[in-house]
């Protein structure tokens, strides 16, 4: 795939999945999208093409008291986790989208595996 044309960011994102799908083996991917507003979190086989979980500071029970903090990541990082052990996942490789792993992208992850994810 020819890269001419695209963001920097879009490069990056592109980097950083083709090397995940090289180290990940058969494990799912954690993959993680930021906002301006909100954040969000998924567990994605991709040998199957599903999602296996989600998590994200639009769902109804914290749509009003979250948004775009650190907290609100912490706590869409303790979701996804329960989220993933009540799929039967526990280790997961860490996709941060081309996003760098500081701040919210960093509190998720470390929530994540406070709350018993591996990766």
């Amino acid at each position: 795939m020819s890269t001419k044309g695209l963001s920097l960011f879009a490069k990056r994102r592109l980097r950083v999945r083709t090397a995940l799908r090289a180290r990940g083996g058969t494990r799912p991917r954690l993959s993680i999208h930021r906002s301006g507003r909100h954040i969000y979190a998924q567990v994605i086989d991709d040998a199957q093409g599903k999602t296996l979980a989600a998590a994200s500071t639009l769902e109804k029970d914290v749509r009003g008291t979250t948004g775009a903090t650190i907290d609100a990541a912490t706590s869409v990082g303790t979701r996804i986790a329960e989220a993933a052990k009540a799929a039967g996942v526990t280790q997961v490789v860490f996709d941060r989208g081309g996003f760098l792993f500081h701040g919210r992208v960093k509190a998720l992850a470390t929530a994540a595996r406070e709350a018993g994810l591996e990766f």
